[in-house]
């Protein structure tokens, strides 16, 4: 709706703005310190890195592939994220796969050729390759804000609300020449502090206990809302393409999603900074005084082993 309004780099401009400047104003009011880890030197590579990939790069390719391609298509070609998440955690990090790993990628990508195919021959242009190129850098941004997923997601959000709008805005400037209508610029403005802000904020928070590829894989929900929402807001048509894409990639979902893994595993000696609390099972360390809830500061973590239902989190990054 607002790109019929809005030229793609001024919406991906705005939207990343209202992120930046809704959550540093919400740290400003509200924030409680002592409760998150802030930024350290060596995190500086893992936040330059995904504010380029995600907060530039992503959202400049997915809006302008949507100029070219249907709303509810593109919506779910972003499925591809999730495999993108995936594969680069499990082949470059050294993240857990496994058949159930592979089996649902397979299925995504089923379900994204299905997308493609009209009349009896794939029809991929080149919105639906921008479409995925989109998918890739957020797959990349991923997988580097999981490396620091443990420090403040809000000033990790606002970072790159902040870079990504004041240099996809200066692009747009120097592009097209002109500022964007006051109306609809205050409306993307808006967008961009819940579906992009908030958003973020929350998915850092889930890489925490589930991994990047984990939480990429509920994460992948969005995309069907998305569908639905072109369907009912936009009166594009239910086709039975689209349902069958669908029906791949929610098994897919689903696969993911209703993973177990458990087993003994051993901790080595770790000490970083993050926000913890300490009835987890992992924070036994002594304050010389019962701490009050959650809290952040250096800590160590001393050898041990156990056994319990756990995911790749940042206690939870060991081999197999």
């Amino acid at each position: 709706m607002l790109l019929a309004h809005l030229k793609p780099l001024e919406l991906s401009a705005l939207c990343y703005l209202g992120s930046g400047l809704g959550l540093t104003a919400w740290r400003a009011v509200a924030r409680r310190p002592g409760t998150e880890a802030p930024l350290e030197r060596r995190d500086l590579p893992y936040a330059a890195g995904f504010i380029l990939a995600g907060g530039v790069l992503a959202p400049l390719l997915l809006f302008t592939g949507l100029d070219h391609t249907s709303s509810s298509s593109a919506s779910m070609l972003l499925n591809f994220e999730l495999v993108f998440t995936s594969l680069i955690a499990v082949l470059v990090f050294k993240g857990t796969g496994g058949g159930r790993f592979w089996l649902a990628a397979a299925l995504i990508t089923a379900g994204a050729l299905a997308l493609s195919w009209e009349g009896g021959a794939f029809a991929f242009g080149w919105g639906a390759a921008l479409v995925l190129a989109s998918s890739l850098m957020w797959g990349v941004d991923n997988n580097l804000t999981a490396r620091v997923s443990i420090k403040d997601p809000v000033t990790l959000a606002s970072l790159k609300g902040l870079a990504g709008g004041l240099i996809n805005g200066a692009l747009a400037l120097y592009v097209y020449g002109s500022l964007p209508p006051l109306k609809w610029a205050c409306a993307a403005l808006a967008l961009g502090l819940f579906s992009y802000g908030i958003s973020l904020v929350l998915f850092i928070l889930a890489m925490r206990g589930l991994g990047a590829s984990r939480a990429g894989a509920f994460f992948g929900s969005y995309p069907f809302i998305g569908a639905a929402l072109s369907v009912a807001l936009l009166a594009e048509p239910v086709t039975g393409r689209l349902l069958f894409a669908g029906t791949l990639m929610l098994g897919a979902f689903l696969l993911l999603a209703l993973e177990r893994h458990g087993h003994y595993h051993r901790h080595e000696p770790l000490e970083h900074d993050h926000g913890h609390a300490h009835d987890d099972g992992h924070h036994g360390h002594d304050h010389g005084g019962a701490p009050e809830g959650r809290h952040s500061h250096p800590h160590r973590h001393d050898p041990a082993g156990h056994e319990h239902p756990h995911l790749p989190d940042a206690h939870h990054r060991h081999v197999h």
